[in-house]
C-alpha cells in the first residue's frame, strides 16, 4: 500500500515483524489510525443478518495510542478526547484483544491497557477498531509471542470487521463482512475535515434503518433484492490519480448522493446531520458524506489550507460538537 502520510515515522516497526530478541519489556506504547471510507457499498440482508460490503477504506492521520505494561491481571484504563464513553471491562476490543493473544499461546492477559483517545469515540471511525489492533501489536511486542502478520490478522478478523484495516492501514478494498483486505493504490495525499456530531450512533441500528428504507423504498432488502456490492472503477481511478477533484466527483456519484450506502439511514436516525453536511458544502468543502455508520461527518478538502477554513466554518456553524483536521493515506499500527 502507499503511504503518502506527512505524519508517518521515519522508521515504523510494523506488526508481525520479527523482533531480534525476546527481552522482557517494561511498557510498549503503539500509534493507530482511524479510517474514512471513501466508499462503502452495502449489499443485501444475508441469512445470518449481515451484509456482503464493499468497503474503501483510508486510513488518516488522527490517532490513538495504546501503551501495555506487565500487570497481575487485565486491566484497562483509557484517558483523552470522551475517555468516560469508552468501557474499561472486557468488553474493550483492546482487552479481548489481549485475552486473544494469550490464549493462542497459552498465556494468562496479565497486562494493564492504557488508552489514549483522540479518535472520536463512536462515530464510525473505527476508533475500538483501532484500540483492539493496537492492543494486539503491543501484547505481542511485550510478551514476545512473535506472531506473524497472518496471525495478527485473523485476530483482528475475529474482534471485529474494520479491526484487521486498522492493524495494516494505508488504503485497502474490505471485502466480505469488510474484513478481507485488497491494497488500494494512492497517488497523493488527501486532506479531510471531519465534523464531530453530539453523542454516537448504533452501527446495528443504522444497518438495520438501512434495511427498513430499502424494504420502504419497494425494492426489498434481502441479498436476492440488492445487487452484490462492489468497489466504483471511478473512485479507485480517482485515488490512485491523487486527484481530489477527480475524488470528490466519486464520492458524490452513489444512487443517493453518496458513496456511502448507509448515509441515508444515518441521517435518517440523526436528522440534523444534514444539516452538517450542508454546512461543510457551504463551507467549500469538495465533497461531504457522513463516515461509516456516522455520525461523524467527512469532508473533502482542495488542500490543507482549505481544510483548516472548512474546519473553522463548520465549528462557527453550530451543527457540529468538534472538527478536526487529517489527511490521507496514513501508517497502520505502529510501535513507537
Amino acid at each position: 500500500m502507499t503511504d503518502t502520510s506527512p505524519e508517518a515515522p521515519e522508521t515504523p516497526n510494523a506488526p508481525g515483524t520479527p523482533r531480534s530478541a525476546d527481552a522482557p519489556r517494561a511498557a510498549v506504547t503503539v500509534r493507530v489510525p482511524a479510517k474514512v471510507n471513501a466508499q462503502l457499498a452495502v449489499g443485501g440482508l444475508r441469512a445470518d443478518r449481515f451484509h456482503d460490503l464493499a468497503n474503501v477504506f483510508l486510513a488518516v492521520t488522527l490517532y490513538d495510542t495504546v501503551t501495555a505494561t506487565p500487570a497481575d491481571a487485565l486491566t484497562v484504563t483509557v484517558a483523552g478526547h470522551d475517555a468516560d464513553q469508552v468501557p474499561t471491562d472486557r468488553t474493550n476490543l483492546a482487552a479481548r484483544a489481549a485475552e486473544a493473544l494469550a490464549a493462542r499461546h497459552g498465556l494468562e492477559p496479565n497486562v494493564h491497557l492504557h488508552i489514549e483517545k483522540d479518535i472520536p469515540v463512536a462515530g464510525g471511525m473505527a476508533g475500538g477498531s483501532a484500540d483492539g489492533a493496537a492492543a494486539l501489536v503491543a501484547c505481542d511486542a511485550l510478551w514476545g509471542t512473535r506472531a506473524s502478520r497472518e496471525e495478527l490478522l485473523e485476530i483482528c478478523a475475529e474482534l471485529g470487521s474494520d479491526v484487521p484495516f486498522s492493524l495494516v492501514g494505508g488504503a485497502a478494498l474490505g471485502r466480505g463482512r469488510g474484513e478481507l483486505l485488497t491494497p488500494v493504490e494512492v497517488g497523493g495525499t488527501f486532506h479531510w475535515v471531519f465534523a464531530v456530531a453530539d453523542g454516537g450512533l448504533s452501527t446495528p441500528a443504522v444497518y438495520g434503518e438501512c434495511d427498513r428504507l430499502r424494504e420502504a423504498s419497494g425494492r426489498g432488502a434481502t441479498e436476492a433484492d440488492v445487487p452484490a456490492p462492489d468497489a466504483d472503477p471511478a473512485l479507485l481511478a480517482a485515488l490512485a490519480s491523487g486527484d481530489p477533484a477527480a475524488l470528490a466527483a466519486a464520492l458524490t456519484a452513489g444512487p443517493d448522493g453518496s458513496s456511502n450506502d448507509l448515509q441515508a439511514a444515518a441521517v435518517s436516525l440523526r436528522p440534523s446531520l444534514a444539516d452538517t453536511l450542508a454546512a461543510g458544502t457551504d463551507a467549500g468543502a469538495l465533497a461531504a458524506l457522513v463516515s461509516g455508520s456516522g455520525p461523524t461527518c467527512a469532508f473533502l478538502a482542495k488542500d490543507g489550507e482549505a481544510a483548516g477554513r472548512i474546519a473553522d466554518a463548520l465549528l462557527a456553524s453550530g451543527t457540529c460538537r468538534a472538527t478536526r483536521v487529517a489527511a490521507s493515506p496514513a501508517p497502520g499500527a505502529t510501535l513507537l
